[in-house]
């Protein structure tokens, strides 16, 4: 392995190493009883989660989806979902935070070389967190990039600057993604602290408030040759890239619909009066309550279905990597993703709907749940999932290839 590869040393204490799936859900259980203690005042007062992160790093849910190969569990695709909307019924944001850094494990999965696998994916094991410095402003599109990485001596320079970079301002590694001088886009793994880089905290959207998800500003910025890899190539064949991004996302949305159908029940058994016209005694013998209710609950049985239907095809996909299995995983997906957005939203509106004028205090804070669905679903617009299924299914159209399917 070139030595180059071994110049981090780490700065936290070693994370453990779990051996089940079921020890992985069992740790996301109890790490979420804790996160959501403290989620309200977080998101009402905006304070970082920088210790529910370290935690989350040091029980080693953030290595889970390393290969077996390179001594990590690699849980199904369902699980990996499963555990994202455990920690987002807790808190949105930080159900949020690690979805870019399991992406980035999966593209280096992908596409990465075998030392740079056994590098960063040994890197992970021992608790270390990739951060993405991915989108930007003022471009045509979210697809389109103004970064730029260009050979220096036996290395790279990368200028440029990112917006939303989710995770950042938690992690060990900001893994940037910037054009090459053939206008090709590649990931560039560089050490938290590398002169040139500068995080700004300037994240102030009314949902998720607690993602990191601020500016990034490289400035003539040096990344190891064997740091970058070819993202590219990821999209120039049919690989599981963008469905393991999706399908984390589709989890986050499932945990914070969970999250406010939580807080209906809750707050119409124990707070809520009655509609003067309905002859009941209780708000929750109301039949118009109970009704809608059900229609929640049904719904969201639906969507977590779906998504775990969906991880199936991804595991599959990852298996036999042909255009049939990953186009499969991408509609399954795609499908995941589109009812666990709506579900988010109309399981967040419910919850005032049915509260009643109460529920609308401040200082309940429940509409971070709205805020917090209506801010994550706009990540990647539903009503294209919908055209790409459409169109597959009506006129043979294979699905585009990127991270948003």
């Amino acid at each position: 392995m070139n030595a180059q590869l071994h110049h981090i040393n780490a700065t936290h204490p070693e994370a453990t190493v779990l051996e089940t799936e079921q020890q992985a859900l069992a740790v996301a259980q109890e790490l979420a009883q804790r996160f959501a203690a403290t989620a309200s005042e977080r998101d009402s007062e905006r304070l970082l989660p920088f210790a529910e992160m370290d935690a989350l790093a040091q029980s080693g849910l953030l290595a889970i989806t390393v290969p077996e190969e390179h001594g990590g569990l690699d849980v199904s695709n369902a699980t990996l979902a499963e555990i994202t909307a455990t920690l987002a019924q807790a808190d949105g944001s930080i159900g949020q935070i690690p979805q870019n850094h399991f992406y980035i494990l999966e593209a280096l999965r992908v596409d990465g070389s075998e030392d740079q696998k056994r590098y960063f994916f040994g890197r992970a094991l021992a608790g270390d967190r990739f951060g993405n410095a991915l989108s930007e402003r003022g471009t045509k599109t979210v697809g389109h990039y103004d970064t730029r990485i260009t050979r220096d001596g036996p290395g790279y320079r990368i200028n440029g600057r990112k917006f939303y970079s989710t995770g950042v301002l938690f992690a060990d590694w900001i893994t940037v993604f910037a054009l090459d001088e053939a206008d090709k886009l590649v990931m560039a793994f560089v050490p938290k602290g590398t002169e040139g880089i500068e995080i700004i905290d300037d994240w102030d959207g009314f949902g998720q408030r607690t993602t990191g998800s601020g500016t990034t500003v490289l400035n003539n910025v040096y990344v190891n040759a064997d740091h970058v890899v070819l993202h590219h190539k990821g999209f120039e064949r049919p690989t599981t890239i963008g469905s393991v991004g999706q399908i984390i996302h589709a989890g986050v949305d499932l945990g914070i619909a969970r999250a406010a159908f939580a807080e209906t029940l809750d707050f119409v058994k124990t707070r809520s009066r009655p509609w003067m016209d309905s002859g009941v005694e209780r708000a929750s013998d109301d039949p118009l309550t109970i009704a809608k209710i059900g229609q929640i609950a049904v719904r969201l049985e639906a969507a977590t279905a779906t998504v775990e239907r969906a991880g199936r095809k991804v595991d599959a996909a990852q298996v036999e990597t042909t255009e049939k299995r990953v186009v499969e995983a991408t509609l399954a997906v795609a499908a995941a993703k589109v009812l666990t957005t709506e579900i988010a939203i109309e399981a967040t509106n419910t919850l005032f709907e049915l509260a009643g004028t109460a529920s609308v205090k401040l200082d309940l804070n429940l509409d971070r749940h709205w805020r917090n669905a209506r801010t994550h679903t706009l990540h990647d617009p539903v009503r294209w999932k919908y055209h790409v299924v459409g169109n597959y299914h009506l006129n043979d159209v294979i699905p585009p290839k990127n991270g948003a399917l």
